[in-house]
């Protein structure tokens, strides 16, 4: 139950537009599909490094002790909180122009991990996210490797699955409509995991 709750949660979560998505998009609109698959395996390299620093300081918490865990678990349940109400009331735009420069495949999966390794408010989410679904009284190895994994190939599914849309279908991108459905739909999905952990 615990990690069909986390894939639900990371898979609404990856579809809202963030700065990873707009950079997958601006390429796969200035240069077609071809960049979906670098794209992809870049943001899914970035996402491993955010989220592999993100579960060091988190297993170190948990290690040192159980309350300071529970306090951290309870202040990122707030800031997700936060979080969704502010995407709530977010407008509906996505504002990626197409990228026309000519750069080769590896240089667009560098500029992917980048991105999204190095996009701060990343490694925060990570660190707010994860603790909601672990369990401190099972073992926490087994647990985080398995969240990890999944983000992963969520992240690399929903990276690619964006470049292909955006190349093929970019009235839907750039409807206003649409993006303000998943950023209502993304807002009421971080309230509610923040909720749950209060409750």
């Amino acid at each position: 139950e615990t990690w069909l709750a986390f894939a639900a949660a990371s898979a609404v979560l990856l579809v809202i537009p963030g700065p990873t998505i707009l950079l997958v998009v601006s390429y796969a609109l200035g240069q077609g599909w071809r960049t979906a698959l670098p794209m992809a395996i870049g943001v899914a390299l970035g996402d491993f490094t955010a989220m592999g620093l993100s579960l060091l300081g988190l297993g170190a918490l948990l290690a040192a002790s159980a309350t300071a865990f529970t306090l951290f678990k309870w202040a990122g349940a707030a800031y997700l909180v936060y979080l969704g109400i502010k995407l709530w009331r977010a407008g509906g735009t996505l504002d990626a122009k197409p990228r026309t420069d000519a750069v080769s495949s590896m240089k667009m999966l560098a500029h992917a991990w980048l991105v999204t390794a190095l996009n701060p408010k990343g490694l925060t989410f990570f660190m707010a996210f994860l603790p909601q679904f672990i369990d401190t009284k099972a073992a926490l190895a087994p647990q985080l490797g398995i969240f990890a994994t999944t983000f992963l190939v969520l992240a690399f599914a929903n990276s690619f699955i964006y470049a292909l849309i955006a190349s093929r279908a970019r009235n839907i991108v750039s409807n206003p409509r649409a993006i303000g459905v998943i950023n209502k739909v993304g807002g009421s999905l971080l309230i509610g995991a923040g909720v749950a952990t209060v409750g």
